[in-house]
């Protein structure tokens, strides 16, 4: 197949200039990806903000102290576990996507998001809370999440794993699928079907601005269905 860009930088700029989450889930609907969407709570923190990059999967588990010395794991030694080690690898273009702890603190905060910027990181999404609201927005880091919720990670929950497989609500989220949200939802895009899922989105996008000129124009929604083949 075809593609229309040559790189992940260059699809990301005519993702956020054409597209929206909508029209890649259409796609994946017709592809057979039938359960791509995160739950509907994980939101934008601002309604403007828009995340898309390739995944990089934080494993998260909660924990009933902030260090164990009675412990046969290292990782229940430190502070937050892994969580700087894992955030200290965040590439250009990537988005820090975590999931596996109970709702009752937050993934994500400013300081976290300052250093995400500083690597180049193309967003946050925590099936989670995050924390530092006003400074996130202040930011311009592009964050999903449950909301804002005060209550701090470190002696409930740690990062023991990342670049790992992980779930949120029964979606599969692998190192390398794109991560692409807006208001309406955050969609997680396999690896395997980038190319023809955002060929597709493209290509109906293009041929939307044709329908919704005809509609301008006085055609029926019957006649443009009929003629363009899209609504």
């Amino acid at each position: 197949m075809k593609t229309l860009w040559k790189t992940d930088r260059e699809l990301y700029e005519i993702a956020k200039k054409e597209l929206f989450v909508a029209l890649v889930g259409d796609i994946l609907d017709k592809m057979g990806y039938l359960h791509q969407f995160l739950p509907p709570h994980i939101k934008p923190l601002h309604n403007d903000f828009v995340v898309i990059g390739r995944a990089m999967p934080v494993l998260e588990a909660d924990v009933f102290d902030e260090v164990s010395d009675s412990t046969h794991s290292p990782i229940m030694k430190k502070p937050f576990g892994i969580m700087f080690e894992a955030l200290d690898s965040l590439k250009e273009g990537e988005v820090y996507i975590c999931s596996g702890s109970s709702p009752e603190y937050a993934l994500w905060g400013g300081l976290m998001s300052t250093r995400a910027i500083k690597l180049g990181g193309a967003g946050a999404v925590v099936n989670g809370w995050s924390r530092d609201t006003k400074e996130i927005l202040n930011l311009g880091f592009p964050t999903f999440s449950y909301g804002g919720y005060a209550q701090d990670q470190g002696p409930r929950g740690k990062v023991i794993d990342y670049r790992v497989p992980i779930e949120i609500a029964g979606i599969r989220v692998n190192p390398g699928d794109i991560v692409y949200g807006d208001l309406d939802g955050v969609l997680i895009v396999p690896k395997e079907a980038v190319n023809e899922a955002f060929t597709g989105a493209i290509e109906k996008a293009r041929g939307e601005q044709l329908v919704k000129k005809a509609l301008q124009e006085g055609m029926s929604t019957v006649d443009a269905f009929n003629k363009f083949g899209i609504m």
